[in-house]
């Protein structure tokens, strides 16, 4: 063989070796293609399982409760391992036999779900609002630092409080002023995002709260918008109706589940105290209600200088007047008048605030709530 023929056979051998490592290759993708393809068909077989709740356990069998709170006396399959009552499992939608067990996150769910924090508002951040803090003072802070003294005395303090008034007056910074000057953890609820859609949910989640709340004792329950899940109970057959009133019965036997001088107290706070259900102000629960009015001439000032001691201010800025100006403001308004008066000195370049940014902060938040008014009555008309 000579040089030529040589060279003519090593490029056909190389020719032929790429493209046999090309077919490989190809061969190999479209397997592990028909691998995933078969994969897929396989889980598009497949039955869809049922999330249900363990209601009780009798050894192989099992109460479940499904997700429209009906329930079933179902077999456990050998491959489930062992259950026990509240946890989550799957079931075959045909006969209800339990397959497996899923991991239960609520307990994680409802630590991110609720506000869980120390807070560091102290009541020289409140202005206004003098008489409300003592009697908060007396039927919460008391009770936490010296139950001894109600012992002696042989009277049990009330286990929670009402606060109702205007939207702005102060309400959530009375309830953290109170969890501040007791060094309790101050966990934050809004009670319509506690009825949920699913049966049941909605009342074991107000459970796992109190539970949360006893854990992390010395506490503070603040629930706020109380009169979304508190309101008067009429007679309707829908089923979300069902379920307010169920969350709402579980709330009660909550309040009712723990002795005054445990160190969990609950703090409710609405705008519509008129709409309330009677069960939950009844003596021995929310019992003690307290009236957080819009501030009057003296307490506006206050609030006025509490919201501007950090500001820049001109010396033609003159407090007191301005807190004529601003009758009828919730503690919330003043702020903002501080807020949009800083906004009119930015936007004219200077670091100082002026008796005009003051005054026209004033008209702009009082127009605000003007056109407000106007919007809520125009949807009537």
């Amino acid at each position: 063989m000579n040089v030529k023929e040589k060279n003519i056979l090593d490029s056909v051998i190389y020719s032929y070796s790429t493209e046999s490592s090309q077919i490989s290759e190809e061969t190999r993708i479209l397997k592990d293609t028909v691998n995933k393809m078969r994969e897929e068909l396989e889980k598009f077989k497949a039955p869809p399982l049922m999330v249900c709740e363990v209601r009780n356990v009798f050894g192989k069998d099992a109460v479940v409760r499904l997700p429209n709170g009906n329930q079933f006396y179902v077999n456990i399959s050998n491959e489930c391992g062992k259950i026990k009552p509240g946890d989550v499992v799957l079931a075959d939608q045909k006969n209800l036999v339990i397959t497996r067990k899923i991991p239960s996150t609520r307990k994680f769910d409802i630590e991110s779900f609720v506000i869980v924090e120390k807070p560091k508002v102290s009541w020289d951040n409140i202005g206004g609002l003098s008489a409300q803090a003592n009697e908060i003072r007396e039927v919460v802070e008391l009770p936490l630092k010296k139950p001894e003294l109600f012992k002696k005395v042989g009277i049990t303090p009330p286990k929670g409080i009402l606060l109702y008034g205007a939207p702005g007056t102060g309400k959530t910074l009375l309830a953290k002023a109170v969890a501040s000057s007791t060094d309790s953890t101050f966990i934050q609820i809004v009670a319509s995002e506690l009825v949920q859609k699913f049966i049941g949910e909605g009342a074991k989640m107000v459970k796992e709260i109190f539970e949360l709340a006893r854990k992390r004792a010395p506490s503070i329950v603040f629930i706020d918008e109380l009169d979304a899940l508190a309101a008067k109970r009429i007679e309707m057959g829908t089923s979300g109706e069902r379920e307010v009133n169920r969350t709402f019965m579980q709330l009660l036997a909550e309040i009712d589940g723990f002795h005054p001088l445990d160190n969990v107290k609950i703090v409710g706070a609405t705008n519509r105290r008129d709409i309330l259900d009677p069960a939950i102000t009844r003596p021995g629960r929310l019992d003690r209600l307290i009236h957080v009015p819009l501030p009057k001439k003296e307490g506006r000032l206050e609030i006025l200088k509490i919201h501007s001691q950090n500001m820049s201010l001109e010396p033609d800025v003159d407090l007191i007047n301005l807190s004529l100006s601003m009758e009828d403001m919730s503690g919330a308004e003043i702020k903002a008048v501080c807020t949009e008066a800083g906004y009119f000195a930015i936007r004219s370049n200077r670091t100082k605030i002026t008796r005009d940014d003051m005054l026209k902060a004033v008209d702009k938040v009082k127009h605000e709530e003007l056109e407000e008014g106007r919007d809520y009555m125009n949807m009537f008309g």
